[in-house]
């Protein structure tokens, strides 16, 4: 049957063409808006959805509206928006820490108490559908020029094994050849000394430990600054205490002051739908990466401490089942934000991708981790290798060829280059090195790429300069085929994002994306930038492409890796592929939680048997999206299914 248009279509068509005509007589101001109605016209058609998709806007009411930092998927299919404090510091100072809990499939949104600004936090699933977050903000940066009061780190000593002690804040402390005072800004428990027998004398000794704080000057002005390192007696203790302990600090002076990171840690149950405290982590963390791995743990790496400084690696590990951090007995170092993902044989392996912070020739170089052996094997072969910070990198579907893209990037800080590289590593290469792929559709930082359920990957946005400098925004989108190694433009985004923002995989195949924190309003740099607040909806489209799959549950909603799920679906014989899916956890250009396994199946009937995988690097616990894709690669909406952690043998 031909395809007859809508009442609706010929007005829109009729009235665009009569606007483009009296745009010829009437000038640039009438053909502009002629383009933009035009443009309407076309983005709304049938086949134009059909081959490039569609965006539309969540009606987000006013008070629910918040500086979206991090999202995460939750089994319940809802999703968790966080902004902490979002870049604001007088929120910040307000202690008005924000959290919204949204629920694509009703678009209905509620307001959580947040504990802690969780701003610039990690984030991951857990065994049990929980989220972990952990880390966040202590304090604000302050640059170079509005600093007020002299600062920086005071270490202070412990020599009595007898006994740790807390310091309160605003401890004080004076030096004791400089005879200037500061005092401490946040509270500091110093462990007790450690005794130590010496092997060949038989004797103890006393190993002194250490507590660090951030401390500043009490007034403001130049003449509180010290130049050189002091020894500092600390108020209020006396005999054995005074002795024992005591301060000492380097300069402390006015350079920038970085934001500092905290060590609380919350895991936020979804069918509660609150923030539960768990044991903190042993160091602060503000941008730190948060990895599962195959046996249910979490790895926490890298992240700027409690004074402002990169962690210098010392990376620990999260067990769900006690609660507790422990530290892995060796020190690795990456910059803040690393991707790093879970691979096969439970290693880990580092993109190179990772925001923001650390030094530029340290802890940048690609590789295969082993977490117990600390042996790093370098994956050569990575292109524009000094502009690979804000890249993305996504594990390519499906899951088990271990296949992995980064794409885009640029230079490390505030570097304005960018680049459209793409490069790919295939860990099952008995030599892994990364070989370009196809350029992006132009030169980003902070793309964001989504798994599909039809085994594409679609990427959005991004900005050609630093946080969107010079209106460097890139309004563009495409989807890659991993299969054929090659991308195509689909319709174009309806805002510019570039930093803090992000997007994620719904369980009805849709995608979300959302904020974007732009350095200046204008292409002259002379407004500052305003946060992007709207959340968009992204149809693909294969949701265009007629009757979609349909699949339901038939038996236990939790299976065991090598176990089989057993789904009904009313027209069985059309589904060509069978992926389970894990829910994304997105922030800063990182969700290395996002991967599809492909799931071996059979039909029969309306009855379709699935067979999960046995290797637990492929499929780490927790909760994951079961889609069904037809021959059009349409997929259905997402079954939940749970995977437990592998049973221990031997």
């Amino acid at each position: 049957m031909r395809y007859r248009p809508s009442r609706r279509t010929r007005r829109l068509g009729i009235g665009a063409v009569v606007v483009i005509a009296l745009a010829a007589m009437n000038g640039p101001a009438v053909y502009g808006f002629a383009s933009e109605q035009y443009h309407s016209y076309k983005i709304n058609q049938p086949e134009y959805k059909k081959r490039n998709g569609h965006w539309d806007v969540v009606d987000v009411p006013d008070r629910y509206k918040i500086n979206t930092i991090h999202a995460a998927l939750l089994h319940t299919g809802k999703v968790l928006l966080v902004a902490g404090s979002g870049n604001n510091a007088a929120h910040f100072k307000a202690k008005s820490f924000r959290t919204v809990l949204w629920d694509p499939a009703k678009n209905t949104f509620k307001n959580i108490d947040t504990p802690a600004d969780l701003f610039c936090s990690g984030h991951t699933q857990l065994p049990d559908g929980k989220l972990l977050v952990a880390g966040g903000t202590q304090r604000y940066e302050t640059l170079k020029g509005d600093v007020k009061k002299a600062g920086g780190l005071m270490i202070i000593y412990n020599e009595d094994p007898d006994g740790p002690k807390t310091f309160p804040a605003g401890t004080l402390f004076t030096g004791k050849e400089n005879g200037k005072t500061f005092v401490s800004k946040d509270p500091v428990v110093v462990p007790r000394a450690k005794k130590v027998k010496d092997k060949a004398t038989g004797k103890v000794r006393v190993e002194h430990s250490e507590g660090r704080v951030y401390v500043e000057a009490r007034k403001d002005g130049r003449e509180y600054a010290t130049g050189a390192q002091d020894n500092y007696r600390i108020h209020g203790l006396t005999g054995a205490d005074a002795r024992n302990f005591y301060g000492i600090a380097q300069k402390l002076s006015f350079d920038k002051k970085d934001f500092q990171g905290i060590k609380d840690s919350f895991e936020f149950d979804p069918v509660a739908e609150r923030y539960l405290r768990v044991d903190p982590m042993n160091e602060a963390r503000w941008y730190p990466t948060l990895t599962s791995l195959d046996d249910g743990k979490v790895l926490s790496v890298s992240g700027l401490d409690d004074i402002g400084q990169v962690v210098p690696g010392k990376n620990e590990l999260y067990d769900p089942k006690t609660k507790k951090w422990t530290y892995l007995t060796e020190q690795r170092f990456f910059p803040t934000y690393p991707a790093l993902f879970l691979s096969g044989k439970g290693q880990v392996f580092y993109t190179g991708s990772n925001a923001g912070y650390g030094p530029d020739n340290k802890g940048r170089t690609p590789g295969i981790w082993d977490l117990k052996s600390n042996r790093f094997r370098v994956v050569p072969g990575m292109s524009d290798p000094d502009i690979l910070e804000t890249s993305m990198s996504v594990l390519l579907p499906p899951a088990q060829d271990q296949r992995y893209m980064v794409l885009g990037g640029g230079g490390v800080g505030e570097d304005p280059r960018a680049t459209a590289r793409t490069r790919i590593a295939d860990l099952t290469d008995p030599k892994p090195r990364f070989r370009d792929g196809p350029d992006l559709y132009a030169k980003a930082r902070y793309p964001s790429s989504v798994i599909m359920p039809d085994d594409t990957v679609l990427t959005t946005n991004g900005s050609g300069d630093y946080r969107g400098r010079s209106d460097s925004n890139v309004l563009k989108a495409e989807l890659y085929d991993p299969a054929a190694n090659s991308a195509r433009p689909v319709a174009d985004p309806l805002v510019g994002r570039n930093y803090h923002s992000g997007a994620l995989l719904l369980p009805d195949g849709r995608v979300m994306t959302f904020g974007s924190d732009s350095l200046f309003a204008d292409k002259d740099n002379t407004r500052p930038g305003v946060f992007q607040q709207q959340i968009d909806l992204y149809t693909p489209p294969y949701l265009f492409h007629g009757t979609r799959p349909e699949l339901k549950a038939a038996g236990p909603t939790t299976v065991k890796l090598g176990g089989t799920a057993t789904f009904r679906s009313a027209r069985g014989g059309s589904v060509k592929k069978l992926r389970l899916i894990r829910p994304g956890s997105f922030t800063h250009v990182t969700n290395v939680e996002q991967r599809s396994v492909a799931l071996d199946f059979t039909t029969k009937g309306d009855t379709v048997t699935a067979t999960l995988p046995k290797d637990p690097s492929l499929v780490p616990p927790g909760w994951y999206m079961v889609m069904a894709v037809d021959g059009k690669g349409t997929p259905s909406k997402a079954v939940w299914l749970k995977v437990p952690a592998a049973e221990k043998t031997g």
